[in-house]
C-alpha cells in the first residue's frame, strides 16, 4: 500500500472509501455526480476533443468520468488515492469492457515520474478535498505536454456558494452527503488563476455550473457565483 504524501487529508480520503462501493449507483450519494457526468463530458470533448487523446484523470475516484472519457476514445489514466474507490473503478471497467488504467498515486507523484506525458489532464470536483491545492494544479501542469490541455472544476468560496452547494446541496435537497465540503476549503476563480498563472498554465474559460431545483437540471452557462469548470492551456515554450 502506497504511503500517504504530505498533500493528502486522511479524513477525506477515508470520507470517499466509504462511499466506494455506492458509487456507480445513480440515485445513490453519488447521484449529482451522475447527473452532471455529460455536461462534463461534453464540455471537456468541444474544447479538447477525447478521441485518441492520452488522457489523465486526477482524483477519478471510482472511474465514472475515467470511463466516460474511455468510452469516447479517450486512451486514459485514472489516479487517486483512494484504494477503496480505485478497486471498485477497476471492476466496474473490467465488468462493463471498458479499457482504463488505474493507479493509486498523487499528482505530484505521477508528475514527477511521466512529466508532459498526456495531452489532456482532468480534476474535476477535486481541488477543495486537498490540503494544498497549488500543488496539486502544478503536478497537472507538470503532467500535460505543452500545448496541452488541462480542465478543473470546483466551488467558489463565498456566501451565495455556501448557501447553495452546502447547505442547500447537503442539508436541503440531500443531493450529496452532509460533510462532502468544508467551507474554508472551498476556491475563489482568482486564486486557482494565480495557480495556473504560476505553474504555467493559462486560464482560456471559465464556466459556472447551475442547478434548477424545480425542474432538477444542471446545465452549463454564466456566472461562476457556486460551481465552475476551468479550462487551461500550457503554453509552448518559444
Amino acid at each position: 500500500m502506497n504511503p500517504t504524501p504530505p498533500n493528502a487529508d486522511p479524513r477525506e480520503l477515508a470520507k470517499f472509501e466509504a462511499l466506494a462501493d455506492r458509487w456507480w449507483n445513480p440515485e445513490g450519494p453519488m447521484k449529482a455526480l451522475h447527473r452532471i457526468n455529460p455536461l462534463r463530458l461534453d464540455y471537456i470533448d468541444a474544447r479538447a476533443p477525447l478521441k485518441g487523446a492520452r488522457v489523465l484523470d486526477v482524483g477519478c475516484g471510482a472511474g465514472l468520468l475515467s470511463e466516460g472519457m474511455a468510452r469516447r476514445g479517450a486512451q486514459v489514466l485514472g489516479i487517486d488515492l483512494a484504494q477503496a474507490s480505485l478497486d471498485v473503478a477497476a471492476s466496474h471497467a473490467r465488468d462493463n469492457g471498458v479499457q482504463v488504467e488505474y493507479r493509486c498515486l498523487g499528482a505530484e507523484q505521477l508528475a514527477a515520474k511521466q512529466p508532459g506525458a498526456f495531452d489532456i489532464v482532468t480534476c474535476l470536483e477535486m481541488l477543495e478535498h486537498v490540503p494544498d491545492p497549488a500543488q496539486v494544479v502544478a503536478a497537472c501542469a507538470r503532467a500535460v505536454q505543452p500545448g496541452g490541455t488541462v480542465f478543473f472544476s470546483t466551488i467558489n468560496r463565498n456566501l451565495k456558494s455556501f448557501l447553495l452547494a452546502i447547505v442547500g446541496a447537503e442539508h436541503v435537497l440531500g443531493m450529496l452527503p452532509r460533510g462532502t465540503h468544508e467551507y474554508e476549503r472551498l476556491i475563489r476563480p482568482s486564486e486557482l488563476a494565480t495557480w495556473c498563472r504560476e505553474g504555467g498554465l493559462q486560464v482560456a474559460d471559465l464556466t459556472g455550473l447551475h442547478y434548477n431545483p424545480l425542474t432538477r437540471t444542471f446545465w452549463l452557462g454564466g456566472n461562476v457565483d457556486v460551481n465552475y469548470f476551468a479550462e487551461t492551456q500550457r503554453g509552448i515554450a518559444t
